[in-house]
């Protein structure tokens, strides 16, 4: 065990503002504030003896501390590195499981739309790469490499060569342009659309509110009343939602969101309201068109 120098120990300027935050930071560790303070005050000249009567420590703790520091100087007040327990997997068998996440799994013939850690861990065993593999383990071993199967993105291939000319109005619009001009306080801009096939459902029995020495009551039998459409409108500048519910979808229901819209004010007198809507059926109907305004 080191032998604690006979004289206080030297500092530099950082050494010593270096301590003092480790010793008197609100986020420092308990276990390195003590190691700091002791080298703080070994440094003021104060005995290991004194210095383990003030701090309450042994005063064998105190000198092992000053002397790793006089030895090692601030790197020597953290922990040292511990061999820990061996490693149960090797790399390759790591590589190897990173490997099968990265695969599709129709490709190992599991009738699975995406890969989840518990998955996962059953097809490593299953495929004999390692014995026995819990799911925490998988995932902590994708989190290395922020592999993460069970999330997928889709897309769309844009296939109308006029795209782009009829994406560009739509997004002028959302950035209050028109024809190249900035639109005026009174002209405004709706986005449409349907939500089909909602479910109108409603409970068959009340819910009971708590009471003494009784939880809430809630029955989870519903009656089902059929399903609705729900169509929205939403005025992209100002925030505001719109919204109806209809037996079906077509060009009468729509035409009622849009007359329930525009007989409100500021619609109502506005100078101009762009409807950008979808190329549905709903929305271009031969017997009705939208007004203008």
């Amino acid at each position: 065990m080191p032998v604690a120098p006979a004289c206080p120990i030297a500092l530099t300027a950082y050494e010593r503002e270096r301590l003092k935050k480790m010793a008197y930071g609100h986020k420092t560790e308990h276990r390195i504030r003590q190691r700091a303070q002791v080298v703080l005050l070994a440094a003021r000249g104060r005995s290991n003896a004194r210095i383990a009567r003030e701090m309450g420590l042994h005063r064998d703790t105190v000198r092992t501390w000053r002397g790793r520091f006089a030895a090692h100087r601030l790197p020597a007040l953290s922990d040292r590195k511990r061999s820990g327990r061996p490693p149960r997997f090797t790399p390759l068998q790591t590589a190897q499981v990173k490997a099968l996440a990265c695969q599709l799994p129709p490709e190992s013939g599991t009738p699975l739309a995406r890969w989840s850690a518990p998955e996962l861990a059953r097809e490593v065993v299953a495929r004999h790469i390692a014995p026995t593999v819990s799911a925490s383990t998988v995932r902590r071993w994708l989190k290395q490499d922020a592999v993460k199967p069970w999330q997928q993105q889709s897309w769309i291939f844009i296939t109308d060569p006029a795209f782009r000319p009829k994406a560009e109005r739509v997004l002028d619009l959302y950035a209050r342009t028109w024809g190249g001009l900035p639109l005026g306080v009174d002209e405004y801009v709706i986005s449409a659309d349907e939500k089909t096939s909602v479910q109108a459902r409603c409970r068959c029995h009340p819910t009971l509110a708590p009471g003494q020495a009784r939880a809430m009551r809630v029955n989870h039998t519903y009656g089902r009343g059929g399903t609705l459409a729900y169509l929205a409108a939403y005025d992209v500048h100002r925030a505001k939602v719109f919204g109806r519910c209809e037996p079906t979808t077509g060009i009468d229901p729509f035409m009622k969101l849009v007359a329930q819209v525009m007989s409100q004010e500021p619609y109502a007198s506005a100078k101009r309201v762009f409807w950008v809507v979808d190329n549905g059926s709903s929305h271009r109907g031969a017997a009705r068109k939208p007004p203008t305004g």
